[in-house]
Parts: C-alpha cells; sequence; structure tokens
C-alpha cells in the first residue's frame, strides 16, 4: 500500500505534469523543435545557465567543504552565528537575493565601485550570474558535508598523524574519502538549484541576450510573447540535459562508493 501511494503521488507530482511540458514540445514538430533549439539566443542562454551553475558548483564544493570542516571541527567565537547564517539563502526570497547582489556588485556599489577602477564589471556579466548561483548554492554543500563530518570519529585522522602522515595527505586519504559521497551529493544539489535559478539571478544579470540571459529568462520571455511551443522546447532541453548529467553524477557517486569499498 505504502508502494502505491508512493508511486501515485510522484506520478500526480512529478511525472504527469513533466510528461504533459514533453509531448507539448515535441507537438511542434522535428523541424520546428530543431529551429528553436538551434537558435543563436536559445544556445546562448542554456550555455550560461548550465556554465555559471557548473562553474558555481564547483566552487562551492571546495569552499562548502572547507566551510563545513571549519564549523564541526573549530571553536571559535562567532561560530554559531556563521553556522546561521548559512541558511540565509534558503530563507530569503530570491527577489531580496537578487535585490542586495546587485546593490553590491553594481558599478556604484561597494565592490562594484572597486571592480569598475580595477577595469572590470561583475553586475550585468557572466560573472554576476556566478556569483549569485554561489550565494545560492552555498548552504547544499554545506549542510551535506556538515553531519558526515560530525560522525566521522577523529581516532582515525589521529592515528593517521601518529603513523607519520602529513595533514594535507590526511585529509586526501582519510578524510575526503569518508565524506565523498556527501560532498558529490552536495555539489549535485547546488548545481541543479542553479541551472533552474530565476529571482536571484535577474536583478544582477542584466538580461542582456546573448550576453547575461539565462535560460528561465527566456522561458518566462517566451511565455509573456504567448509563445507556448518556444517556452516547452526551452523548458524540454533543460529537462532533458539536468537528467542527463545528474544521472551521470549519481552514477559516478555510486562507481566512487564502489570503489571505495573494495579498498
Amino acid at each position: 500500500m505504502t508502494l502505491g501511494i508512493t508511486m501515485t503521488a510522484l506520478c500526480l507530482i512529478v511525472l504527469i505534469p513533466l510528461s504533459a511540458l514533453v509531448l507539448r514540445a515535441l507537438s511542434v514538430g522535428p523541424e520546428a523543435f530543431w529551429d528553436i533549439t538551434s537558435d543563436p539566443r536559445t544556445l546562448a542562454a542554456l550555455k550560461l545557465s548550465f556554465g555559471a551553475a557548473f562553474i558555481a558548483a564547483a566552487i562551492n564544493m571546495v569552499f562548502g567543504t572547507l566551510l563545513a570542516w571549519v564549523i564541526v571541527r573549530y571553536r571559535f567565537a562567532g561560530r554559531k552565528l556563521i553556522d546561521a547564517a548559512i541558511d540565509l539563502p534558503f530563507a530569503l526570497p530570491t527577489a531580496v537575493a537578487g535585490i542586495a547582489l546587485a546593490t553590491i556588485y553594481a558599478p556604484n556599489g561597494w565592490i562594484g565601485a572597486v571592480a569598475k577602477e580595477l577595469g572590470f564589471k561583475i553586475a550585468f556579466t557572466p560573472l554576476g550570474v556566478v556569483l549569485a548561483l554561489i550565494f545560492i548554492g552555498l548552504p547544499f554543500v554545506v549542510r551535506t558535508v556538515q553531519p558526515v563530518l560530525e560522525e566521522t570519529e577523529l581516532d582515525i585522522e589521529e592515528a593517521s598523524a601518529l603513523l607519520g602522515a602529513s595533514r594535507i595527505r590526511t585529509i586526501f586519504q582519510v578524510v575526503l574519502p569518508q565524506i565523498y559521497p556527501a560532498f558529490l551529493t552536495g555539489t549535485a544539489l547546488a548545481f541543479a538549484r542553479g541551472v533552474g535559478e530565476y529571482g536571484s539571478i535577474i536583478f544582477i544579470a542584466g538580461n542582456i541576450p546573448m550576453v547575461s540571459e539565462i535560460a528561465p529568462l527566456l522561458i518566462v520571455i517566451k511565455l509573456e510573447e504567448f509563445d507556448y511551443a518556444g517556452a516547452t522546447v526551452v523548458a524540454t532541453i533543460m529537462l532533458a540535459t539536468s537528467f542527463i548529467l545528474l544521472l551521470a553524477i549519481n552514477r559516478f557517486q555510486a562507481w566512487g562508493q564502489n570503489k571505495i569499498g573494495n579498498v
């Protein structure tokens, strides 16, 4: 009975809506589907969305794991405050986060003005998109890795040190293999959130076609123009690409777990 309830809920909430989206996109015909897909504006938006999400997820994988390590392993003044602040991207409306980032990184903002004097821009460029995705994706990595680090026993690290291993070697050969599935999962979640992010990006991106226009915004624009076929085609491309990438990440994660288990 529980399996039946679960599958029914999954179909009603996830599978049926997504199937309707795909069927609506395929109904335009192969030629129209290809024309929308190969449109330079569509390709540029998809490239920015997936490229920025990948870069932000990779950065969050490193600094999110490092931040989780500091919170778990060290005791210092303001630790609980930092720990609570990590969840702010979860609590803040995405539009609020976007306005805050645009205010700081715009050419007349605190950091944006300094960047302007140095000869480059942050806001209204792909760099601004990456920064917004780092902001909203960081908690996924930290909150996934943190519980695993808390359960990891320090005795193993101490034994490694007593056997003469350096700190770097201990981290890469003792600590990371234990938290590897967690930080890969957190990275995948951050990537998935980044691909579909909208509210925190539109204010800082500038939404310039072919430059800083993301795919979710292009979908909204097509809907406002009553181009439902174009919107569903772009959404279907995003859905298919995201599914393939997440499937590859899950397969890689499973391969890594099996390799660690065999060792």
